[in-house]
């Protein structure tokens, strides 16, 4: 039953006479069908239930609403708020982009002191590669919306190539390029404990 014969129905209480098991009015109406699924607002499941609950008991009496109405609340998106959006987005871009770039100067420190520069060197460039994945990602992310609807998938290749030049290059290792990969990991967890 599609909502257009619903709502040209006077009122829900008419629906109380020749109900058979399969769903049909004694009349031509189809008021209940199997093959659909028919989502009513909560008012109108209220009414119906009671116009059967009525017809079924063969007498009149008042049901509780079991699901209060509840008034629909638009918020009107304007290019104001969307804007705003944007710009916060952008803000925490940035910061996300920073605190990276700071935790994994301070990782590439350490790593220089404590290991020697090969590995100190690939820790670095993992972190280069884990920034501009980080970039592409927020780009991508930034695009969704009007006719784009998923994310891109450029910003894999960035962990592929990593891998493969650690691979090949004699002065790269795999291990230290990773973990430089993925020091923008507790960077965002680190913005996200900060955002609270």
């Amino acid at each position: 039953m599609d909502l257009g014969r619903l709502q040209a129905l006077p009122d829900a209480s008419k629906i109380t006479s020749g109900m058979t098991a399969g769903g049909v009015s004694s009349g031509s109406r189809q008021v209940l069908s199997t093959e659909t699924t028919v989502v009513f607002p909560p008012q109108e499941i209220n009414d119906l239930r009671a116009a059967l609950l009525r017809d079924l008991s063969g007498r009149s009496s008042e049901v509780p609403l079991l699901i209060q109405p509840v008034e629909p609340v638009a918020a009107p998106q304007t290019e104001a708020t969307l804007a705003n959006g944007m710009e916060d987005y952008t803000r925490l871009q940035r910061r996300i982009l920073l605190a990276t770039l700071i935790l994994s100067a301070f990782a590439v420190v350490v790593a220089s002191f404590l290991f020697d520069r090969s590995t100190a060197l690939s820790l670095a460039v993992g972190a280069l590669a884990g920034m501009l994945y980080m970039r592409l990602l927020a780009r991508s992310v930034a695009r969704i919306g009007g006719d784009k609807r998923s994310v891109g998938k450029s910003q894999l290749l960035v962990p592929i190539v990593l891998v493969l030049a650690a691979s090949r290059l004699p002065f790269l290792e795999i291990v230290p390029s990773l973990v430089g990969f993925l020091l923008y990991k507790p960077a965002l967890i680190l913005q996200a404990l900060t955002d609270r």
